[in-house]
């Protein structure tokens, strides 16, 4: 029995956190197995315009600087081999160095999965019968869909509420305002339901337009090759998809304040007198609902982006530029 000393070097935020929930891992095995010493370090080790190898080659460094006996990074970008092709895991057992890309773990259960591969990857790279390198790949077509789907979880997107909150107070008072508006309530009751509808997406979709353009938040190729183009789509992808789920729950949670407050203040029979119309309580959810539409508009275009870093953090391209520029200090 001996002691292996094991470091997980992982990109900041996320990826550290995950690392620090499983250092507390055990070996397999009965009694005589070995102890793993395991050491976390929070520090970005690659970024998206590198190859793996490059990755794996850093890390390697921070092998032989802190004196470790293997490596593994914990990586929340995506990465791909030299054929394109996006891989979970890459391995140098020759050299004990793994990647594991969390975002191909898929986003459900991270902190189990994650646990349960550098268990693995660690009992693989002690084991001597092993091969000098493996890599697991994700499928061709289910594989970008996993990908994506874990990119949008690790931006945490119902952290971007906080975010808002300037364009949330203003589309709130907003709405105040317009619910006993009698020309807002005409308006509503001259709307049919997919007309409704596609207020709702347009003011989504306006929103979300315009935190892109003031957040600077749309990524462009560094170079004009398939890898670096496919890498941006990826990125505006998540950005927008991430983007989209937290300006809908925002527009949630203004609709049920809006219809609170319409239920609280609003007697339908005496606005229907003063409309010369019937008017029932049926009508405050559609009133609601147009509401929710306008003040979101008026709400989100009518206020600058937040400082809050909840919102830069939507955006992988950001993060990219945040681990570009700490590595250039450190080079310096």
């Amino acid at each position: 029995m001996k002691t292996i000393h094991v470091g997980l070097v992982a990109d900041p935020a996320s990826p550290t956190e995950i690392a620090r929930r499983i250092s507390n891992l055990e070996s397999p095995g009965g009694e005589d197995r070995d102890t793993w010493n395991i050491e976390v370090v929070a520090e970005p080790f690659t970024i998206g315009s590198e190859d793996v190898d490059t990755a794996v080659a850093r890390l390697g460094d921070h092998a032989r600087q802190h004196e470790w006996d293997l490596v593994v990074g914990l990586t929340e970008l995506p990465i791909r081999d030299n054929e394109g092709r996006y891989l979970l895991i890459e391995t140098d057992l020759q050299r004990r160095t793994a990647v594991l890309s969390l975002p191909a773990l898929g986003g459900i259960r991270m902190h189990a999965r994650a646990r349960h591969a550098v268990r693995a990857l660690v009992s693989g790279m002690t084991d001597p019968t092993s091969q000098d390198q493996y890599r697991v790949r994700l499928p061709r077509v289910t594989g970008r869909w996993r990908l994506l789907l874990g990119m949008v979880l690790a931006n945490r997107p119902w952290l971007l509420v906080p975010g808002l909150k300037s364009a949330l107070v203003a589309a709130l008072a907003t709405g105040a305002v317009a619910t006993i508006n009698s020309t807002v309530w005409l308006l509503a009751g001259s709307l049919s339901w997919w007309r409704l509808a596609v207020a709702t997406i347009a003011s989504i979709a306006l929103v979300v337009t315009w935190l892109v353009i003031d957040g600077e938040l749309w990524d462009r190729p560094d170079h004009n090759s398939a890898q670096a183009r496919e890498r941006s789509r990826l990125y505006n992808t998540s950005t927008l998809v991430t983007l989209t789920i937290g300006v809908l729950i925002c527009y949630l949670a203004l609709y049920v304040v809006n219809l609170v407050w319409a239920l609280f203040v609003l007697d339908p029979d005496v606005m229907g007198g003063y409309l010369h119309a019937t008017l029932g309580y049926s009508d405050l959810f559609v009133l609601a609902w147009f509401v929710a539409s306008a003040a979101t508009v008026g709400g989100g275009l009518g206020t600058g982006l937040e400082s809050d870093e909840a919102i830069r953090a939507a955006a992988y391209s950001k993060r990219e530029e945040e681990r570009r520029n700490r590595l250039a200090r450190e080079r310096t």
